[in-house]
């Protein structure tokens, strides 16, 4: 056999060995310490399937996950981050050169934008009332209109009345559970739309939002709005789960942490405080900045905050302590983490992406300049695909990003290919799977585990006393047999209730005793206890 065919074997095999150890379930059980031989045989059968589908699970992954990451790769001297965009378009392939863009939108700006879970549509709100949506795949309009209030006069003939349209203010979209239903924040209420730009609800105990944000396996809608105050609603069934009163003030700084569904919140005291709909108080309070925190976003992996404030500084917290990982001299009024880890940052007309080189040491990867007097608003990592989308002053733009976006999805969880049953399929599916209200929580690994056991709680005295009083009567009314002659006299019959009333009272005295703090015996100081300077006169000398 040749050599090189050998060495790829070889190396085909070390791979093979390298992937079974991912999928492997730790260290296996040592057999050779059992005595037992049918438990060592059980064990032994079931060791052989372990190996058999880590070994099955790392063959398949060849086929199932063929995609990988790429990273834009400098040569010698060369700096990632001088890489323009156009020279990026021109070594990607085709399809990828035809995903960056640029539309100009000066009339009903600045812009906000949103993507569905599984990157294929986007979501336009303008701030002067135009909102769109779009097919990113086939770049196809869908829908596309201006946020208008009728008014008309009901008491006046039909042909008299008089319509007149005024533009509401968007300040907010969001996609609900899927491309069918979007909200949007405009300038008194929250509505939702269908994808044909209906009008299906009007919300108006949310009052005047700032902010969406929508929790997918819950069917949550959550809303903060202009007076602090933040609203959770099932879409699902229309109640209004919680509302609560931040008691911080007016803030338009709002984040879902999508590993644990709890919702971020940007203060203008510089603090961020964290919520769950079943709790009236924050569950965590940070102080991050000296002054009102500008923006908030969250890992994938949920064990990562990265925020920005006035104070010009960018920090990333590991929010399993509490700490800083990395602070940055920068301002920021938007950030987004994507699906790899990669951070963005808007500044201005600037665009700056931050990559992660190992043990959070956050570097500054790319750089991308807007037009000069472009103000950035929101910048958005499509999921699934390389690409950067910004909401800006003057329209949108799309940007590549290579490593981005996760190269292989699971079609159960996200699908950009999905056919219209399988869409309806996952509605259902998701209907049936949603979450309660009471599963969101800072550490949802939890839910599964075993409550510790609560401490007891200290009786009152007046509880103790009562116990007693029950005791000593039960101690008094119990019976006893006659005995022989001489051994039943009324002496001794008295000895023995006052024996039992004094076993019955002896427990709670102890009780009393210990709630009180007084030790039973006075406690002596030992002659290896080492007496200040200014009492050891006073101390006992050893007798000699």
């Amino acid at each position: 056999m040749a050599p090189a065919r050998v060495n790829a074997e070889k190396d085909a095999e070390d791979e093979l060995e390298m992937k079974v150890e991912k999928y492997s379930r730790g260290k296996g059980a040592d057999l050779k310490a059992l005595r037992d031989k049918k438990l060592k045989g059980q064990l032994a059968v079931k060791e052989k399937f372990y190996g058999q589908s880590a070994r099955t699970a790392a063959k398949a992954e060849k086929w199932l996950m063929p995609s990988e990451e790429g990273f834009l790769e400098p040569e010698d001297l060369e700096k990632t981050y001088r890489f323009p965009q156009e020279s990026i378009v021109k070594e990607v392939d085709l399809l990828s050169s035809r995903k960056p863009f640029d539309m100009i939108l000066p009339v009903l700006g600045p812009y906000t934008i949103e993507y569905t879970s599984n990157g294929r549509y986007m979501l336009v709100g303008g701030r002067k009332g135009h909102l769109a949506m779009m097919d990113i795949l086939n770049m196809d309009l869908i829908k596309e209109f201006q946020a208008k209030k009728t008014y008309a006069d009901l008491l006046m003939p039909l042909f008299l009345r008089r319509y007149r349209e005024v533009r509401e203010t968007v300040c907010d979209v969001a996609f609900l559970h899927n491309e069918q239903m979007y909200a949007v924040a405009q300038k008194k209420y929250p509505y939702i739309y269908n994808q044909h730009g209906a009008e299906i609800h009007c919300l108006k105990e949310h009052g005047k939002a700032l902010k969406l944000q929508f929790l997918t396996k819950h069917f949550l809608l959550a809303s903060i709005n202009s007076f602090g105050q933040l609203h959770y609603q099932d879409v699902s069934t229309g109640e209004m789960i919680a509302n609560y009163r931040t008691g911080l003030g007016r803030t338009d700084v709002m984040r879902v942490n999508p590993y644990n569904a709890v919702i971020g919140l940007g203060h203008a005291g510089g603090k961020v405080t964290m919520w769950k709909p079943t709790s009236v108080k924050p569950l965590v309070t940070m102080l991050c900045h000296h002054g009102p925190v500008t923006a908030v976003a969250f890992d994938r992996g949920g064990h990562l905050m990265a925020t920005a404030g006035v104070d010009r500084k960018i920090k990333i917290w590991d929010l399993r302590k509490y700490e800083v990982v990395k602070s940055y001299a920068a301002r920021a009024q938007s950030l987004d983490f994507s699906q790899k880890g990669l951070l963005a940052c808007s500044n201005g007309s600037q665009v700056e992406i931050y990559r992660d080189f190992g043990g959070h040491d956050y570097r500054l990867y790319m750089k991308h300049r807007m037009m000069k007097g472009y103000q950035v608003g929101k910048v958005l990592f499509r999921p699934y695909e390389d690409i950067l989308g910004i909401g800006h002053s003057m329209g949108l733009s799309s940007i590549l990003v290579p490593g981005s976006g996760e190269p292989n999805f699971d079609t159960f969880i996200d699908n950009p290919m999905e056919t219209t049953k399988q869409k309806r399929e996952k509605e259902i599916h998701a209907l049936l799977d949603k979450l309660p209200p009471d599963t969101i929580m800072l550490n949802p690994n939890s839910i599964a585990t075993v409550r510790a056991p609560k401490k007891k709680e200290k009786k009152t005295k007046k509880e103790i006393e009562e116990e007693m009083e029950e005791a000593i009567e039960a101690a008094k009314n119990t019976g006893h047999k006659k005995k022989t002659k001489g051994r039943s006299k009324p002496s001794k019959r008295a000895k023995k209730k006052e024996e039992e009333v004094f076993r019955a009272k002896r427990p709670f005295l102890e009780q009393s005793k210990e709630g009180d703090g007084r030790p039973n015996k006075k406690q002596r100081i030992g002659e290896e206890v080492e007496l200040p300077k200014a009492l050891q006169r006073f101390a006992k000398k050893p007798q000699s």
